[in-house]
This record gives structure tokens, C-alpha cells and sequence, in this order.
């Protein structure tokens, strides 16, 4: 499959999947991610792999946690009501430390809303959908080359940390078409789940991340929702096995945090505004810096390619630099209350934010509001 395409994003998606190993797909169909499924419905058998279409989005990711389990890497996809359905089986894969790609591709919200416009609405949802304590990876694309590129690295950070992983796509970057550069399969670094030796009896809540067998290779493997410890047994009233198991939920995203963490940004020095950006809305800002500069204003900006864990560091280092900061979004400001407490009153920190229709935020209305705080900055 090397070379370069024009594809769309949901495709791109897809093909990133299969390049990472991906083999087995179950979902349901959902506006804007169905050509997802569609995709892979037709492509993944030609390389020995499975669709299912399950009879609803509760289903489906509890096929996809089972094959899992079976030895399988796996993906689903849906969209803002299908992603609130996922929520307990999500709780699950969490608990039960099941590697396995779930892609949101968002739309306007909440219920169902608008099934054919763009939305951002679920950033904190996509970190605190589902109850109890655990750590979320979720990863943001802006463009239909990292439609592919960030499938791939979903499914080795599920891989590598043993956790459910979330694409959060969005309406926009799913449906757009643009070129996209396939490199050869030798090229693409992939990550596969630790497997256990034959004398390993634990498989779960350990110090760092334990291996996982699969269901079928001789291994005693209790897997359940319920508290457990190291080797998969049930302790449902004590306190100290809930405790290691949830810091070791938790520990194993946060104390790796700087591995995860990944954006692109350009430099702070001398700048006199930053910008906090992801998904779609990211596509206006980099036309925004050189309209800017026309002004003899310089523009900071951080792209954030992982939503959580939130990159803290490079936000903290950009407030040190700029004299306020614009986060442009299409919610009810989710990343700008997170920049907000990030950055603690250290400088302005200012929304721009669009709700409903599909309307992008614009180069020329993200121009506006920074030539607006300059003025209220100086």
C-alpha cells in the first residue's frame, strides 16, 4: 500500500488500522464515522482480518474487548451518541487493562444534535465519560495524514500501556480529502502487547505494565470488572487491593506522561499572543501567524496532538512568553477552562468558540481576537 493517495480521513483511518495490525473491527453504523466500518468491511478480510456489525454501539465494543482477549488488535468507531453508549464497556477496558482503539468522530451535541455538522464537544467527555478513577489517552488528528499516522500510534500506546485508547476525530478531518503519503510497512513502527512467560501468574495491576496473555494459551486468566488483584482474583470490600489496582490504573498513563505526551508548536520567544488549538480548528491558525505578522504581531501557538494527558509543560512554558492566550474551539470552552488552570492566572487566557452549524472558526476571526487582547494586553 506505500505511495501517496487522496483519500478521506475516515479512509486514512481505516488503512491506518490494518498498517498497525489492526484484525478485527466491530461497530455500528453512525453519521459522520460509518465510512469507517464501511472501509474496512471490504478491506480487512482481504488481509485475514473480521467485521462485525453488532446490533448496537454496546455490543459492539464488547466484541471488540472479547477479541482482544483472544490475541486480536481491534478497533471500533462511532460518534458522540454511540460514544455515551461505550462508556461502561469503556470502564471496563480500563478496569480490565484491554488494549483497544475506540475513534470518536465528533459531531454537534449533546443527544443527537446535529448528525451531519462538526463539534468538539467531547473532550471531557472522552476523559471522564465513564466513572471510577483511571488515566485516558486521547489522541487528536488535524489533518487526513494523521487520520493515519495517529490510528497507528492509538494502537501502540494501547499496546504498550494495556488501556483503552481514544482517536477524537472530528466531522470535518473525517470528511475532508487530502493527499496522504503511505510509507513502506518497514518504515512504520509498531508495538505489540508484552506477552508473559510460561512460569507469569500475574497478569494485572503491577508494578508498570504486565503482560497479557491471551484467552486459549494455557494461562489461569480470572478477568473481571469487579476489584481485583495481580493475579485476576476478586476483592470487592479491600481497601488495599482497590487502592494498588486504581494506582496502577492511574500510574501507568501519568508516570509515562512525557512519553505520551505529543504537539507540534512553533517558538514563543518574542511573542506577543499564543494559541491553543486542536482538531479542525488547528487548520486556521498557521494562515493566522502569517496574517499576524503582517500586523508586526508575533503568534505562539501549541497544537495539541495529545489531548490528555494534557501537555502542561510546553502551556506553562508558552504563558512565560506571551502577554495572553486565545483557544479557539467549537465547544463550550472544554481546552480553554484546562489552559485556564494550567497557566493559574499567570496571563489573560481568552476563548474563541463556535457552537453548532458546522461553521469553522476562520483565519480572519481568530486574526480579529488576537488584535482585540493585544489591545486590551498593552
Amino acid at each position: 500500500m506505500a505511495g501517496t493517495y487522496f483519500w478521506q480521513g475516515n479512509e486514512a483511518c481505516a488503512e491506518g488500522a490494518i498498517a498497525a495490525g489492526c484484525r478485527f473491527f466491530a461497530g455500528y453504523p453512525i453519521t459522520p464515522a460509518s465510512e469507517i466500518a464501511e472501509h474496512l468491511a471490504w478491506r480487512l478480510p482481504q488481509v485475514g482480518g473480521i467485521v462485525v456489525q453488532m446490533e448496537d454501539e454496546m455490543a459492539s465494543l464488547g466484541a471488540v474487548i472479547g477479541a482482544s482477549w483472544a490475541g486480536a488488535k481491534v478497533m471500533t468507531a462511532t460518534s458522540g451518541p454511540g460514544f455515551s453508549l461505550m462508556q461502561e464497556l469503556i470502564g471496563y477496558a480500563f478496569m480490565t487493562e484491554t488494549p483497544c482503539v475506540v475513534v470518536d468522530v465528533q459531531r454537534a451535541g449533546p443527544s443527537t444534535g446535529q448528525a451531519t455538522k462538526c463539534g468538539q464537544g467531547d473532550v471531557m467527555q472522552a476523559r471522564w465519560g465513564t466513572h471510577g478513577d483511571y488515566a485516558s489517552i486521547v489522541l487528536s488528528p488535524n489533518s487526513v495524514q494523521e487520520m493515519f499516522d495517529l490510528t497507528i500510534r492509538a494502537f501502540n500506546l494501547a499496546e504498550a500501556y494495556r488501556t483503552p485508547v481514544v482517536l477524537l476525530a472530528d466531522e470535518v478531518i473525517a470528511h475532508m480529502r487530502e493527499q496522504i503519503i503511505i510509507p513502506q510497512s518497514n518504515q512504520i513502527m509498531i508495538i505489540n502487547r508484552k506477552k508473559p512467560k510460561p512460569t507469569d501468574k500475574a497478569f494485572f495491576n503491577g508494578e508498570g505494565v504486565a503482560p497479557m496473555p491471551s484467552v486459549g494459551e494455557g494461562y489461569n486468566i480470572p478477568i473481571t470488572g469487579s476489584t481485583h488483584n495481580e493475579y485476576g482474583y476478586r476483592f470487592t470490600a479491600d481497601r488495599a487491593v482497590h487502592k494498588q489496582l486504581v494506582e496502577s490504573l492511574v500510574g501507568k498513563i501519568r508516570n509515562n506522561a512525557e512519553r505520551i505526551v505529543d504537539y507540534e508548536n512553533n517558538n514563543f520567544d518574542d511573542c506577543d499572543v499564543g494559541i491553543v488549538s486542536f482538531g479542525c480548528t488547528s487548520r486556521a491558525v498557521y494562515e493566522t501567524v502569517d496574517l499576524a505578522k503582517k500586523k508586526s504581531i508575533n503568534v505562539g501557538f501549541v497544537r495539541l496532538k495529545t489531548i490528555w494527558p494534557f501537555p502542561e509543560e510546553v502551556i506553562r512554558d508558552m504563558a512565560k512568553n506571551v502577554k495572553a492566550i486565545i483557544v479557539p474551539e467549537l465547544n463550550m470552552k472544554e481546552i480553554f477552562y484546562e489552559v485556564e488552570r494550567v497557566v493559574h492566572g499567570h496571563v489573560p487566557v481568552i476563548s474563541l468558540n463556535k457552537i453548532g452549524g458546522g461553521e469553522m472558526i476562520t483565519p480572519e476571526e481568530l486574526l480579529a481576537k488576537i488584535v482585540e487582547s493585544v489591545k486590551k494586553v498593552d
